[in-house]
Order: structure tokens, then C-alpha cells, then sequence
């Protein structure tokens, strides 16, 4: 197995550490699932179901969860083998050899992170403002006011924008203070799902939910195209699964706790959306669901009555103030590694003297969300930021995990996934679909950038007489 301190190399800073390890099983497992739930189950579920055209819908939470675990294999191979910050960019560096293509990949991972990490939190600090006009149309004489003096667009980037301040303030303590916060989030994401489901059990309508508009099973290319744009946003509520591995360097017994925490997450998860989208449609008609922007709220109000819709409304922001919470925790340890490794500029390696976490990389990326929050609505940001990761984070890296089994010993693999390499396969089909199925637009932007970041980093490598160009700047 690899050391858990980089050597020094090139320029390189050694992370031996510097970072603490203060995360166990129950902490990891917080941060994953509070990351994955957010706000996106609650705002994606009426297009869910206008995507699919009905209950069917149920079908594309079971096909995002596949992708999810088939993933997930692949994640807590090199997860379990890599234990250190930055996750991904550690992965591509050392599968495509760190002073060859394993430069310009882990570079490339960098380049679409400037642009990714910034639009996920900015989506669910973007979904946070737009879901919480449930509760500021119920106080009185607010609603009136704001649209006197700023339109719903200024609204949600002022909320937006303090979520995000004081998501970086609590998370400028040290990493055991942080589990501990992640841990109580955690238990509010569970319990409010869980009393979702249970209001949904003790209303159930089967014929709400197993009525199918004709011709839903057909498995014409209709069919499979509404599946496609659902899956989508499916992925996307699923997303987070992996968020222990940028926190590898943070980890206790990672080789047994980074493998455990994705695949709990994982099924947890999948468990949770399925049985709480199944308790919507038995309250909700999907005829009215599907244009609900409040479904989540309207279902506890049918359920509980408004009392409970508010308190329902409350937990929900809640749930997404713990998704950005986690998110802006693992992204804030991608850009230090990639300083560390002399691949990113020096000053976001530097730690806090007392509190031991890379304090520069998180300040940097919250005052770059908070720029992105300015400029970007919610649904445009999605598409793009699964359409930005498919090709580098996704299946890039299952690519390089092939080349890992080829090229090293057996024992340097500690946790090794069951029927290898079919999962590999085929997540790295599953993500090509979702590639697709996320539009002309967001796939040609995506290519751009990729190719926009190849041409900065020879550009880079040239100037610094880095591979390709060493042999001629020797």
C-alpha cells in the first residue's frame, strides 16, 4: 500500500502531518450522506416525473443508484489504496504516471475543479434561496417588501451568498469539531427523510402510485430518452458518495472506513429516495407533483397539515445548509493537494498553524462560489457540472484503475471490488449515457473547457520545462 506522506519531488511540499486524522467511520459516513442528500432530491423530483411521464419515475432513482454503486466500486478501490487529500487528482496522477500523462491528467481534474466545485455548492446554495420562498411568503408583510425592493434573482443570491459565509466560517475549526457537526446534520437529514416516509406509509394510495399513464412501459426510444434526462438528475441527488475520498488525509483506518462509508452511504441513500419518492406519489397525484415546486412542502402539508409543512420546509433547508456544509469541505482539500504536489500555486499548500486544515484553500474557494452564486441560476448549473465530470473525474479514473491492476502488485490494492472489472465497465457506460443525455450545450462546453485546459497546461508545462517538454528545456 502507498505511504500516506507524499515524497518530496519537483517542488513538491510533503504532506506528512500537517493534516490530522480525526475522522472515523460514523463521521465519514455523516459528511457522505449530508453531501448527497442537499437540496437535490426535493427540488429534481417534479422533473423526474415529468421527464418519465408518471409513477415510472421510481425507475430512474433505481438506475442512478446503480450507476452510484458500480461507481462507487471503483472509488473505494483507490480510495482504500490512496488515502490522502484531494481524492481524484491523486488517483489521476498516480494511474497515468506522476511525471508523465499523470501530470496533464491530474492537472485537467484541477482545471475543471476552478469551474465544478464552485457550481455544486453554488447549486445548493442557489437551491437552499429558491426553497426557502416557502417560508418567507407565510411571514407577514415580508413577501410584500422584498418584491418592493429586490427581485426573486436578488434574493436568492443574497441568501446564497450568506449560506456560503457562514458555511465557511463553521468550517474554519479543526477536523474533529467538523465530525462532530457533520454527525448532528447527519441525524436531521435521516430523521426528516425518515418522517417523509413515515407520513407517506400512514397515507399510502396504491392507486396513486401503481396508475400508469398508457403506453409508460413501452421501451420505446421515448421511454429510454425520459429515462436519460431523469437519470440526469438522479445522479446528480446522488452525487457525494465519493466525498470521503477528498478527506483520505484526514481519515482514520482508511483502507477499512473509506470502502465501508461509500457503499453505506450508497445503499442508505437509495433506500431513503426510493421510499420517499414512493410516499410522494401516494399522497401527491404525479399530475400535480410534476409541477409543484414545493412537492416535498405540499406533500407534508396534505400529510400534517401547514404547521407541519413549515416545520417539513425548515429541516429541508437544513438538509442543504449540511450538503454545502460537507461539499465545500471536500472540494477545499483538492486545490491543496494539487499544491502540494507543485501542480497548483504554492500558497494554497500552507495550513493553519493551530487548527491544522488548509485554510487558504477553503477562504479561496468560498469567495469564488460566492462570485458563481452572482452570476448563475440553479438548473443551469447541473447539466453542466455532471456533463464537466463525466469525462475526466468519472471515467477517466475507471480507466485508470484498469491500468493500476495491470501495472500494480496485488497488495497495494487493499480493498478489492467483487467481479472485476464488469463494474468498471460498466459504470464507465453508465457515465458516457449520462455524458450524452445531458445536451448538445453542456457536453460542447464541457469538450471546450477540457481542451481549453490542455492547451493552459503545455502553455505551463513549456514555460517550467515539465514533461512533455523536459528532455528539450534539459
Amino acid at each position: 500500500m502507498l505511504s500516506n506522506s507524499l515524497p518530496e519531488r519537483g517542488g513538491r511540499v510533503s504532506e506528512p502531518e500537517k493534516l490530522e486524522r480525526g475522522l472515523g467511520l460514523l463521521e465519514a459516513t455523516s459528511l457522505n450522506m449530508t453531501f448527497m442528500v442537499g437540496i437535490g432530491p426535493f427540488i429534481v423530483i417534479p422533473f423526474i416525473i415529468r421527464a418519465m411521464g408518471g409513477p415510472q419515475c421510481l425507475f430512474a432513482w433505481v438506475a442512478g443508484a446503480l450507476l452510484a454503486l458500480l461507481d462507487g466500486c471503483i472509488w473505494a478501490e483507490l480510495g482504500a489504496a490512496m488515502p490522502q487529500a484531494g481524492g481524484s487528482y491523486v488517483f489521476l496522477r498516480e494511474a497515468y504516471g506522476a511525471n508523465r500523462w499523470g501530470r496533464l491528467m491530474s492537472f485537467l481534474f484541477i482545471w475543471q475543479t476552478l469551474f465544478q466545485a464552485p457550481l455544486s455548492i453554488s447549486s445548493g446554495a442557489l437551491g437552499f434561496a429558491d426553497y426557502s420562498a416557502y417560508l418567507t411568503v407565510k411571514v407577514p408583510g415580508l413577501q410584500p417588501w422584498l418584491q418592493a425592493h429586490a427581485a426573486q434573482a436578488n434574493y436568492n443570491r443574497i441568501v446564497a451568498l450568506l449560506v456560503i459565509t457562514l458555511v465557511v466560517l463553521l468550517l474554519y475549526r479543526r477536523i474533529t469539531a467538523i465530525g462532530k457537526i457533520s454527525t448532528a446534520l447527519w441525524v436531521i437529514v435521516v430523521g426528516t427523510i425518515l418522517w417523509l416516509i413515515v407520513g407517506g406509509a400512514t397515507h399510502f394510495n396504491a392507486a396513486r402510485v401503481f396508475t400508469y399513464p398508457p403506453g409508460a412501459w413501452s421501451f420505446s426510444w421515448i421511454f429510454f430518452a425520459g429515462l436519460g434526462h431523469a437519470s440526469v438528475q438522479t445522479v446528480y441527488s446522488y452525487l457525494g458518495y465519493y466525498n470521503v475520498c477528498h478527506l483520505g488525509g484526514e481519515m482514520k483506518n482508511p483502507e477499512r472506513n473509506i470502502p465501508r462509508a461509500i457503499f453505506i452511504s450508497i445503499f442508505g441513500i437509495a433506500l431513503l429516495y426510493f421510499a420517499m419518492q414512493t410516499s410522494i406519489l401516494s399522497v401527491v397525484p404525479w399530475q400535480e407533483a410534476q409541477n409543484s415546486p414545493f412537492v416535498a412542502s405540499l406533500f407534508v402539508e396534505r400529510t400534517f397539515g401547514s404547521a407541519g409543512a413549515t416545520l417539513a420546509t425548515a429541516l429541508i433547508l437544513v438538509i442543504a445548509f449540511g450538503s454545502i456544509f460537507s461539499a465545500t469541505l471536500g472540494y477545499s482539500r483538492v486545490p491543496y493537494a494539487a499544491a502540494l504536489d507543485g501542480n497548483f500555486f504554492s500558497v494554497f499548500a500552507r495550513v493553519h498553524p493551530t487548527k491544522r486544515f488548509p485554510h487558504v484553500s477553503l477562504l479561496a474557494l468560498g469567495a469564488t462560489t460566492i462570485v458563481f452564486c452572482m452570476f448563475f441560476s440553479l438548473f443551469a448549473v447541473i447539466r453542466g457540472i455532471l456533463a464537466m465530470r463525466c469525462l475526466i473525474q468519472f471515467i477517466a479514473q475507471a480507466v485508470g484503475l484498469v491500468i493500476l491492476h495491470r501495472r500494480w502488485a496485488a497488495d497495494r490494492l487493499p480493498f478489492k471490488m467483487w467481479l472485476y472489472p464488469v463494474p468498471v465497465v460498466l459504470a464507465i457506460l453508465g457515465w458516457a449515457a449520462i455524458f450524452v443525455s445531458t445536451g448538445r450545450r453542456p457536453m460542447l462546453a464541457s469538450l471546450a473547457a477540457m481542451v481549453a485546459g490542455i492547451l493552459v497546461y503545455l502553455g505551463r508545462a513549456r514555460w517550467l520545462g515539465q514533461w512533455p517538454f523536459e528532455e528539450a528545456a534539459g
